[in-house]
């Protein structure tokens, strides 16, 4: 079936948060209780059931090997954006914003991570406006609230990982919240060895961690990775306004190096409204001080979009880069931890 290239052009309206307008609110308290993580009903996405993170787009295959060795822990980025919702934080009964974070950053965010088991957690997200609205104070509960879930979260998947060794991937107010995952659970403690990488993708990566650095190349494991996606030539005034080192990463050579240009043909595919179509191609990249820019979108109906702010396509327009880095970084962790174990007299 035809499809008109303004229905293209659209992957840009629905993945994740997007700053639209301010709102005023009442200090309306989320309505669902404390999560229980150790219940499937708390996960968007888990090993235990079936769910969109375990789909594929048709031109990888119907069927997706899962290497169980390693886990992924994916938190989703703002869905509760209905600025007729008085609530500060998300009902986690609410079955229609469920659907909606399971249609949309579950399977166009997540799924680029589905070669190895995915535990995605629902929590009681802020609302968008927490990031905008003056009122500091609901808005700074709204965010705490937030976190205890993932937090939580985060202490049952550990528990179900056994050991195994993590990949940590969030996109927008889910990198909001896993920072400080890093940095609670990562930076200072042993937990770091298990880390294959941390995509967090969306926001400002701060450099204030202690021990976690950057990757330095499409190898490195027990580090981050992340960006920030706008059109050439433009820079949000918040950014410019931000101070400490430029911590980013170029997704088409997971290089930091500045301005280095990275074309469309090292882009190995992008998820656009059609899932199960893979889009080759679809952007080029380079950095530009702390943000990501492009300069060229190759899509249909890609000369539509007319947004400087592409933040709701950080993930959507790499996804296949991203799948391929996360095997590379897999099999280098193996390499590197099987050496390191030779060298203490251990065997596997």
């Amino acid at each position: 079936m035809h499809r008109s290239p303004f229905v293209l052009a659209a992957v840009f309206m629905f993945t994740s948060c997007s700053p639209a307008k301010l709102a005023s609110a009442s200090a309306t308290r989320p309505l669902s209780s404390i999560p229980d993580y150790t219940k499937l009903e708390y996960w968007a996405a888990h090993p235990a059931k079936t769910d969109p993170s375990d789909r594929l787009p048709s031109a990888i295959g119907s069927e997706n090997s899962v290497d169980s060795s390693v886990v992924v822990f994916f938190v989703h980025p703002t869905t509760l954006t209905d600025y007729g919702k008085p609530e500060w934080n998300a009902d986690l009964t609410d079955e229609e914003l469920n659907k909606k974070t399971d249609d949309k950053p579950i399977l166009y965010q997540a799924t680029a991570f589905n070669q190895y088991p995915i535990y995605a957690p629902r929590y009681r997200q802020a609302h968008i406006r927490s990031y905008f609205t003056s009122d500091s104070v609901n808005a700074r509960h709204a965010f705490k609230l937030a976190y205890e879930d993932v937090r939580n979260a985060f202490l049952e998947f550990l528990r179900q990982a056994h050991g195994r060794p993590v990949i940590i991937a969030s996109h927008s107010q889910g990198s909001t919240h896993v920072i400080h995952l890093l940095q609670e659970f990562f930076d200072t403690t042993n937990l770091q060895k298990q880390l294959v990488v941390a995509y967090v993708v969306g926001m400002r990566i701060p450099d204030n961690f202690r021990n976690l650095r950057m990757c330095n190349d499409s190898t490195a494991t027990g580090c981050l990775v992340g960006w920030r996606t706008y059109r050439e030539g433009y820079v949000p005034e918040f950014v410019e306004k931000e101070t400490g080192s430029p911590m980013i990463t170029n997704p088409l050579t997971w290089s930091s190096l500045p301005n280095e240009e990275a074309p469309t043909s090292l882009n190995k595919g992008a998820v656009l409204t059609k899932f199960d179509k893979l889009f080759y191609k679809a952007a080029d990249a380079r950095i530009h001080d702390r943000v990501l820019w492009v300069s060229e979108l190759n899509f249909p109906g890609s000369f539509l979009v007319r947004k400087k702010n592409l933040h709701v396509g950080d993930i959507n327009l790499f996804w296949m880069n991203i799948r391929d880095n996360c095997t590379t970084r897999v099999s280098s962790y193996r390499k590197q931890h099987y050496n390191l174990s030779i060298s203490n007299g251990e065997t596997r």
